[in-house]
């Protein structure tokens, strides 16, 4: 009887040893794997807004370069207006000046 409980002891602790360690190292793997796909989604994260940001600024630059050439066509034309704005009041005020004058 000794016998037949020493023998159901150490199968019940070789029993208990071996499958321990089946979880741990499942667990260990796991939590590699989830460390490893966050660290990639974290690098993606940032690679996609360093993109966004260059993006934005080219977008800003060139709006504002298409601002400034609108503004310089807009004074081009306004100061062409006044031109000949102020060369049509001359001709008009000729006739009346040289009616005052004699």
């Amino acid at each position: 009887m000794t016998r037949s409980a020493l023998l159901a002891a150490l199968l019940a602790l070789a029993l208990t040893a071996c499958g321990e360690k089946a979880p741990e190292a499942a667990a260990t793997d796991a939590a590699a794997a989830v460390t490893e796909a966050a660290t990639d989604a974290a690098a993606a994260t940032t690679d996609a807004a360093a993109t966004a940001a260059a993006a934005t600024t080219e977008a800003a630059t060139d709006a504002a370069a298409a601002t400034t050439d609108a503004a310089a066509t807009a004074a081009a034309a306004t100061t062409e207006a006044a031109t000949d704005a102020a060369a049509a009041v001359t001709e008009a005020a000729a006739p009346a000046a040289d009616a005052a004058a004699h």
